[in-house]
């Protein structure tokens, strides 16, 4: 597992992917910190690490997949089992909130160098 604070090539994505699940690699974003963690086989365990070991709080944290080999309209997917929030009224897998999942692109996109 890999904490990204500052930045991540899409190189490195995709060599994650290779020895993951060979075409995607899973990642739980903090929007109010703005990192991620990466390279793990389950958003769960992401969470967990961002949780006790960063600080973070569950209402920020996000499950998402992306996909290195994608177009940058395909890069991100929003689903993640750990989205699911009634309290936040979020009831899907994916994330619900339009203003969340735009400051999510943000972050990767900042995160995450072509």
């Amino acid at each position: 597992m890999q904490l990204v604070t500052d930045s991540i090539s899409l190189k490195e994505l995709k060599q994650m992917s290779e020895k993951m699940y060979g075409n995607l690699v899973k990642a739980v974003v903090d929007i109010e910190k703005g990192i991620m963690a990466v390279d793990a086989g389950l958003h769960a365990d992401q969470e967990r690490f961002l949780l006790e070991e960063h600080g973070s709080k569950q209402q920020n944290l996000w499950g998402i997949n992306l996909h290195p080999d994608q177009s940058p309209e395909d890069f991100i997917e929003f689903d993640s089992m750990i989205n699911i929030r009634p309290v936040q009224k979020n009831r899907s897998r994916s994330v619900d909130d339009p203003q969340i999942r735009a400051k999510i692109i943000e972050i990767v996109t900042r995160l995450v160098q072509q």
